[in-house]
């Protein structure tokens, strides 16, 4: 599991995806800093990660997030992580305001792009070097929960040079790529109800669903005196181990269970390796973890309640909720995505149809030399030193 609460500004990795978003429009003209205002969408870190490079590269930018994100993390919009359409319709208004920019990584191919320029070849390297500590390894599967599927665009990298299963994961409480379904959840992170544009559909493998029940006891399990202890005396958890627990958000436990659930499915052995990543830490939860306590354990977290936490929730997590996909999953679930692009926000048919072949997505790929080349040029026209 890579770490991405050590990314700079805002202790999350989806500062990589605004960077992937607004870079692009800056370096090619398309966003004027003394004219234009950029719009952050997000459920989670893509704003907080938008607002700080706004605020270093001098542009305007205002986050906007569903108002039953947790305390740590701020226009709102209503409803909780799972209400993405409420987003999208807010956006189409703000865009009407030419001096709007609506950045929505959602739909920005930017996101993918950054993601698999960068985040694809960071893990493969991680695994080259564990590799050179046990030569015998595999790379098996690539996880990551869905999100805007920015990240799950390092699947395809990793897929193209280690023939890896790519593997989203979504809420079990609302199961949109597992069975087109719907409801609500609060694994904050991984909005749902909807297919992103930039999600690669045809080249997913595997979906697996994990539930918020879960990824919130976890949660209290790492980051509660009680639930440490338990972990050190009863289970005797290596202490550096233990340590790093609290560097995993609510969306990082969710691909940590995932994980476990593709290992059971597909019978990996000792020798089989899953990349998965935790985009942010548990410091950016503890309103939410508040909550979890005073609804689920209002008697108090006790050593017998962390102990079914660690048996229900890791020792006895089962393959279920894992689907693996065919060729006509895979085009269902790429066809629930009109419904959101093509009928509700006017993304042409031609323009959503042609996301359908690897084609498209290679030729996506090809655009981050021509961006890096541009960013050379903006920063030499800045008067910046060459690397800044």
């Amino acid at each position: 599991m890579v770490l991405g609460c050590f990314f700079p500004m805002i202790g999350a990795h989806k500062v990589l995806s605004a960077y992937g978003c607004l870079i692009p429009y800056l370096v090619t003209g398309r966003f004027d800093p003394p004219r234009h205002k950029a719009i952050w969408p997000s459920t989670g870190n893509y704003c907080r990660g938008g607002i700080a490079l706004s605020r270093i590269l001098d542009c305007r930018g205002v986050a906007m997030l569903p108002e039953g994100m947790s305390e740590e993390r701020f226009v709102v919009t209503p409803g909780s992580e799972s209400n993405v359409k409420e987003i999208y319709d807010r956006c189409a208004e703000l865009a009407r305001d030419p001096t709007n920019v609506v950045l929505n990584q959602f739909a920005e191919f930017g996101n993918y792009v950054v993601h698999h320029a960068c985040t694809g070849p960071a893990l493969a390297r991680v695994f080259a070097a564990v590799r050179e500590q046990r030569p015998g390894l595999r790379l098996a599967a690539f996880v990551a929960a869905s999100g805007s599927a920015g990240t799950l665009a390092a699947g395809d990298y990793l897929k193209d040079q280690h023939g890896v299963r790519i593997v989203a994961v979504e809420a079990s409480e609302c199961p949109t790529l597992l069975r087109n379904g719907f409801g609500e959840h609060n694994i904050q992170g991984i909005g749902d109800k909807h297919v992103p544009l930039i999600h690669n559909v045809m080249n997913t493998d595997m979906v697996v669903g994990v539930s918020d029940r879960g990824t919130g006891s976890l949660d209290l399990l790492f980051n509660s005196e009680t639930g440490v202890s338990y972990l050190s005396d009863r289970r005797h958890i290596d202490p550096e181990l233990l340590s790093r627990l609290k560097l995993i958000g609510l969306s990082g436990i969710a691909n940590l269970v995932a994980a476990i659930k593709i290992a059971k499915r597909l019978e990996l052995s000792e020798e089989d390796v899953i990349v998965t990543v935790a985009t942010d830490s548990a410091a950016l939860y503890s309103s939410e973890r508040r909550k979890f306590l005073a609804v689920q354990y209002p008697a108090g977290f006790d050593s017998v309640s962390a102990g079914e936490v660690f048996g229900q929730h890791l020792l006895g997590v089962a393959d279920n909720d894992v689907l693996e996909l065919t060729h006509s999953e895979r085009s269902r679930i790429f066809n629930l995505g009109y419904y959101t692009w093509v009928e509700q926000q006017g993304v042409p048919l031609e323009a959503f149809e042609r996301r359908r072949t690897q084609g498209f997505w290679a030729e996506l790929r090809r655009a981050a030399p021509a961006w890096d080349a541009l960013i050379a040029e903006f920063n030499a026209a800045a008067g910046l030193e060459e690397g800044c």
